[in-house]
Order: C-alpha cells, then structure tokens, then sequence
C-alpha cells in the first residue's frame, strides 16, 4: 500500500475512538443513535430500527463516566452542564462522525436520535459543528449551552419530543432550545407528551411518521 494511504488509513482509525457499532444497510439515511445517562451503544439500537427500519446505524458509547456511568459531558449537577467540556466533547464526537463516514464508506444523510444527554450532545454538535448533520430526533432535551452567536441551519429539520411532567427537563427549557433552533433557521416540530421522562408509544409512532415525511 501506497505510505501516504497507509498514513491516511491510519489516522482515521486513531479517530474511531469511540466503542461504537456500525449496523450497515443499502439507504441513503443513517442514523446516529446517542444514549442516555447510563446506556452503551446498544441502548438506543431498537429505537433507531423502530424509527427507520431500513437506515443504517452508527452507535457509539459516552466516553464520559459519572458514577460508572456513561455521558456524553460532564455536568456539574442535574441540569447543571460543564459547557467547557461540552464544547471539547462535541468537536469530538464530530471529528469520530467524520471519520466513521469515511472509514465505514458512508454517505447521504445524516440524522441524530438522541435520548436525553445523547440529545444534548446532538444539539450540540448541531450548534457547534453545523456541518455534521442533516437533521435530528431529540427525546427529552435540554438547552445544552449558551451561545452568543447561533450558526445558521436553514431548513435543517429538527424533531423535539418532551414530557409536560418530565421532573428533570422544565417545559420552558424545552420552548427556549425549540427558539434557539428556530432563530437558527431550523425547520423545527416540537411534540409534548403527557408524561415525564420516559417515552410513549405515540410520540415514537409520531416521530417515525416525520422522520418518514423527510
């Protein structure tokens, strides 16, 4: 093998630094799927087949441990973010994403499922590293820093599920993030569902029907 390849082959790898899977299929949309506190790469697997059976799926594990658990940040407390560390981790999830995109031959479009810290970790790769993704479902969301100037996302479609009883995420979190999106230029649809933090059969139904519409 051609050095210069060898090199390139190699430098991509060093970035998959992320345990991941990668569940490949002939489609043109692939989802990301991003857990939750205390998930791996597996959790959010049958969601991502339930939303889009036909999409292949690239699921990596928060490097992050709080408490032997999982995250995509550090937080400081509940609803309480380490944006320093957001920032850090968000260029990296984006610098594996680039690199998965290459290394596994994938194209098309590009879309997060996350759930919770997997969907705060989207919004923002979105915020930061518009250039990742073409879209995103976020279940239970939260704003996940402050930003004094938004990139553009013109027409990026963005999905936001959340719980009028969620405990951990304010309704008014949820209308500032869905604001935040909009002035972005983000096609933005905002679903409230009667529970908390868990998910409910008719928003996954619903979800699946716009991520179908798409």
């Amino acid at each position: 093998m051609n050095p210069e390849i060898n090199s390139k082959h190699s430098s991509i790898a060093a970035q998959l630094d992320f345990v991941h899977r990668w569940l490949p299929k002939d489609s043109k949309l692939t989802l990301l799927a991003l857990h939750g506190t205390g998930g791996n790469e597996a959790d959010l697997i049958p969601l991502a087949e339930m939303l889009a059976p036909t999409a292949s799926i690239l699921s990596p594990r928060g490097k992050v441990l709080e408490n032997g658990m999982p995250r995509f940040f550090r937080r400081l407390r509940e609803g309480v973010f380490d944006e320093a560390d957001i920032r850090q981790r968000a260029t990296e999830l984006a610098d594996f994403i680039r690199a998965a995109q290459q290394h596994y031959d994938f194209g098309g479009r590009l879309f997060a499922v996350g759930y919770s810290n997997g969907a705060n970790i989207a919004s923002s790769v979105m915020f930061l590293q518009p250039d990742v993704l073409q879209g995103a479902l976020l279940f239970r969301p939260m704003v996940p820093l402050e930003l004094e100037v938004l990139p553009d996302l013109t027409n990026l479609p963005v999905f936001l599920s959340a719980g009028e009883q969620d405990p951990i995420v304010p309704t008014e979190n949820v209308e500032r993030l869905a604001e935040m999106f909009r002035q972005a230029g983000a096609e933005v649809t905002l679903h409230w569902e009667e529970g908390g933090h868990g998910l409910g059969q008719a928003e996954l139904q619903q979800a699946r029907d716009w991520l179908a519409a798409r």
